[in-house]
């Protein structure tokens, strides 16, 4: 007997080794090839197009950016986008041939029903023998603010990028891009619709695919003064400090100068105020503050702000796929001083994109502390039930309470009497600062605006960007073309 339950011990042992050598056989070394073959790949594809997939609600909890009808045929559930281009950028796509993007795969795990916070619903959805059901999250974004950022873009002629957030809590009320793309088109169940929609994309010079609110950087010209200011600010140098005021400024090592837009004399006499030179945006002046800055004083307070050393270097994990903006580490100026002038004006190595300078205003605006940006607030269970909040996250504090405060009153004063006159809105105190951007050879400049409103108590900051000199060409500035369309969403966003 006992030798029996031996034998029945020793083979039931043998056969649990067999088992565990297959599991891992199959798990570990033949993951790879299973996962890569084209029937396991169509057959994980039916079971992923089974879930009915979460919906993308606008910041109402209402309005719907994103959801899932039921399909006929193998592929159950098609992704559907209402509005078609105009949160494009944000949403993303989902597509059977081309995977996921944007918000569709930066919340993916809740979106299709496979966060650790849906395991009961999961359960529930398998025993009733119903399609698993993804979460519903909703966003920051809202329809008014976004309709009225799109209406502005599609006014002007050129090429337009807007960014508006909610200084206090980073909430992201309104990106927009042009061009942009129809997403249904992507998400369509018919290949030969997805493959060639995606190769005439793809082959746009314009790259309609990259939002230019948050995905691509430009030079920001003047606007990045705003970075050159709260470093002098935070070194002692108050808005009433005298600089030098010369028709040009001579760069060191080098027989380039520095030169004010249209080579003209910022008025005030030898002299004026960091404050009065922000208002005039003057470009000797600042590159005259760069180089008594210097290189470290610069970087550190670009990188207060978010600017990283290198393009896509992340800062923190932020919730929305996003490109900061650069401004090149200290020690790359070490033998090319004249670069440190220049990049405290915005150009030479120096790149942002709407979303970074909008952080940069409303950093200012709300007494030196940034937010990081925020896209989604919380995701819903399929009964409607809250299962994950994500609140507001402090990034920063850029700059004291007393230098942010300081500030604001500067950028009054651009808005009021300064080159940002455009933004002025009745009643209601703006901050602003223009910029205007040279990049390449030739090429016409990128007009900027940036701001902030009310400046006493601000409730929204916008950061606009019209490329290649829009309808004004070779002629634009941030003041004549950017600040009017900063100005419409400016008034959507306070319900002007």
């Amino acid at each position: 007997m006992e030798r029996q339950i031996r034998r029945l011990g020793v083979a039931l042992m043998v056969l649990f080794v067999i088992a565990f050598a297959q599991v891992n056989y199959l798990q570990v070394f033949a993951a790879d090839r299973i996962a890569d073959d084209p029937a396991n790949a169509q057959r994980q594809l039916i079971a992923e197009y089974k879930v009915d997939r979460g919906s993308i609600l606008a910041a109402d909890g209402t309005t719907v950016l994103a959801s899932s009808r039921k399909s006929p045929g193998d592929l159950r559930f098609q992704r559907r986008y209402p509005h078609g281009e105009l949160y494009a950028h944000e949403t993303g796509f989902y597509s059977f041939v081309f995977g996921r993007t944007e918000l569709e795969q930066a919340f993916n795990d809740f979106l299709a029903g496979d966060a650790p916070e849906l395991l009961q619903q999961t359960l529930t959805d398998l025993i009733l023998g119903r399609p698993k059901q993804g979460a519903t999250i909703v966003t920051t974004l809202v329809p008014e603010i976004q309709e009225a950022a799109a209406a502005a873009a599609a006014a002007e002629a050129g090429d337009v990028a807007i960014a508006a957030i909610d200084p206090a809590t980073g909430d992201v009320l309104a990106l927009v891009s042009e061009p942009t793309y129809d997403p249904n088109l992507l998400a369509s169940q018919d290949p030969k619709v997805v493959r060639d929609s995606w190769e005439v994309l793809n082959e746009d010079p314009d790259k309609p695919l990259l939002s230019r609110a948050s995905d691509e950087l430009f030079p920001p010209g003047s606007t990045f003064k705003l970075v050159t200011a709260s470093a002098a600010l935070e070194n002692g140098f108050g808005p009433d400090s005298l600089w030098p005021n010369p028709n040009e400024l001579d760069l060191p090592l080098t027989d380039a100068t520095i030169e004010n837009f249209g080579g003209s004399t910022c008025s005030g006499g030898s002299q004026i105020t960091l404050a009065d030179a922000l208002r005039q945006s003057c470009n000797v002046v600042f590159g005259e503050v760069g180089l008594e800055l210097g290189a470290d004083a610069l970087a550190e307070q670009a990188r207060e702000y978010g600017f990283t050393a290198e393009p896509g270097e992340d800062l923190v994990p932020f919730d929305i796929p996003w490109t900061s903006g650069v401004f090149p580490a200290p020690e790359t100026f070490a033998e090319r001083e004249p670069a440190v002038a220049i990049s405290a004006i915005g150009q030479q190595d120096v790149a942002a994109n709407p979303l970074q300078m909008a952080l940069v205003a409303a950093a200012i605006g709300n007494g030196g502390v940034e937010m990081q940006p925020r896209l989604v607030t919380e995701a819903r269970d399929p009964t409607g039930q809250v299962i994950a909040e994500f609140a507001p996250q402090e990034f920063s504090q850029p700059l004291s309470a007393a230098n942010a405060a300081a500030l604001t009153q500067m950028m009054v004063g651009v808005v009021e009497s300064g080159t940002g006159t455009a933004a002025q809105i009745p009643g209601v105190t703006v901050a602003g600062k223009t910029g205007t951007a040279q990049h390449g050879e030739g090429a016409n400049p990128h007009a900027w605006f940036v701001s902030f409103a009310p400046a006493e108590a601000p409730e929204v900051a916008v950061a606009v960007i019209v490329l290649d000199g829009g309808s004004l060409s070779s002629e634009a500035t941030g003041g004549q073309l950017a600040a009017p369309i900063a100005r419409a969403v400016l008034e959507a966003a306070l319900g002007v």
